[in-house]
């Protein structure tokens, strides 16, 4: 068996691909499960879609993979075949620990995508195609994840893509005060309430285009909004958090323009759903001023050069670790030493080439050409020391391949605990 992962996001394609991308997401999994892929994890956010596959047959599952998207969306093959990365084996390892980890996405270090990855997890272990390795893969990215945020302090000032748009939200709403309208009723409509509320903002109602606000309005102590008193509702709000993650346009200009016609404040509107709530449009109208996922992508803040540098660290220090697994042999933690050596260089490298948030997709996609070879020459440098360190345990000759690893590259098998925390990646607890 073999790992997969096949990848679109903010950095190599527009969000418009990735909102159709992850049309049917919820079915996705369990489609692919047959003669080629026996585990599936579907990982969409407000920008990325994921699929995380344990196969036989990494070529045979991509078409599979291409063509159960293509029947549920409105692209063709050949487009979805064009936006998706691939990474195998260590790649597709070490791409799930730095997405877990923040950092991968719009804002860097952000804690939120580690709930997603969570919640994708305990989603496809729920509807029954999370296979053991995909299950030991997601453990350990969430506890690496822990270990980055406990470690470097990265994303400690609780930037995050719901905090980026709702300060830019602050040119337009007294938030004291304030009357906040949600659309949508999952774990960013979750977050976003306790975000209004903490800024002063007195969130009244709940519209789900599915029909399930009723759990979350009570939960909430909101009142649920129904399809006939939406324009009512948009007209009384000064803000709209719409983060519904369905598959239509909610709020579209008739409707909101309905709701301006017998106002003179202001409207503000946050968008935060893959599949938008807001239609394209809307922000021609007189007092309405939206925020998309675009704008957040644009101003999203960096991180210091040495947090990220020691982020990485951790991660390659992790996917060393997560290769060689429990197999008790006298060489691995020669091995585990030899593969974060090479990883820990390869990762300073693809740093230096790796394109800043919102750079143009050609020069992702160079850059992106730049670190798959990279990663591909780290794999065929370490392939022969590694086949070689499992020969000489096998003849007893373990304790001759630890001193020539430490005379050619001055490792040293036994890593200090200080210099990563392996005992919290290791652990096998969430």
């Amino acid at each position: 068996m073999a790992l997969l992962s096949l990848v679109a996001s903010h950095h190599n394609k527009d969000l418009n691909t990735l909102e159709q991308l992850s049309v049917g997401s919820d079915r996705l999994g369990k489609s692919v499960i047959g003669s080629t892929v026996t585990g599936a994890v579907v990982l969409p956010t407000c920008n990325r879609f994921e699929l995380y596959l344990d196969v036989t047959d990494p070529a045979a599952a991509r078409v599979e993979v291409v063509a159960a998207l293509s029947s549920m969306t409105s692209l063709d093959a050949g487009a979805i075949d064009a936006a998706l990365l691939a990474y195998e084996g260590d790649d597709a390892v070490e791409h799930l620990m730095s997405v877990s980890s923040g950092l991968e996405s719009m804002v860097v270090g952000e804690r939120e995508i580690s709930g997603q990855v969570r919640r994708a997890h305990i989603d496809a272990r729920d509807a029954g195609h999370l296979s053991p390795a995909l299950d030991r893969l997601f453990q350990s990215a969430l506890r690496t994840a822990r270990v980055v945020a406990s470690s470097t302090g990265l994303g400690t000032s609780g930037r995050s893509v719901m905090s980026v748009a709702f300060d830019l939200a602050d040119a337009t709403v007294a938030w004291q005060g304030s009357s906040a309208l949600i659309v949508g009723t999952g774990a960013l409509a979750d977050t976003g309430i306790g975000v209004l509320r903490s800024r002063g903002a007195r969130v009244t109602g709940v519209y789900s285009p599915s029909g399930r606000g009723d759990e979350f309005a009570h939960r909430h102590d909101l009142e649920v909004v129904t399809d006939e008193r939406l324009a009512a509702a948009l007209e009384e709000a000064d803000v709209v958090l719409a983060c519904s993650g369905g598959e239509s346009i909610v709020l579209t200009p008739s409707l909101v323009a309905q709701a301006m016609a017998s106002r003179e404040h202001s409207l503000t509107l946050i968008d935060l759903a893959l599949h938008r709530d807001v239609a394209d449009g809307v922000e021609m109208l007189r007092g309405v001023n939206v925020v998309r996922l675009e704008d957040v992508k644009f101003h999203a803040p960096g991180e210091s050069a040495a947090a990220l540098e020691t982020a990485r660290a951790i991660v390659a220090h992790a996917v060393a670790r997560f290769a060689t697994g429990e197999s008790g042999r006298a060489v691995d933690p020669a091995i585990v030493a030899l593969r974060e050596h090479v990883f820990g260089l390869l990762e300073r490298e693809v740093a230096r080439v790796r394109p800043a948030p919102g750079t143009d997709t050609s020069i992702y996609a160079q850059a992106a050409a730049t670190e798959a070879a990279l990663r591909h020459f780290a794999k065929a440098l370490l392939h022969t020391p590694t086949v070689r360190a499992k020969e000489m345990a096998e003849s007893g000759h373990a304790d001759e391949y630890l001193n020539a690893l430490h005379t050619l590259y001055g490792l040293d098998v036994d890593v200090p605990d200080d210099c990563c925390p392996a005992g919290e990646i290791d652990s096998p607890s969430l």
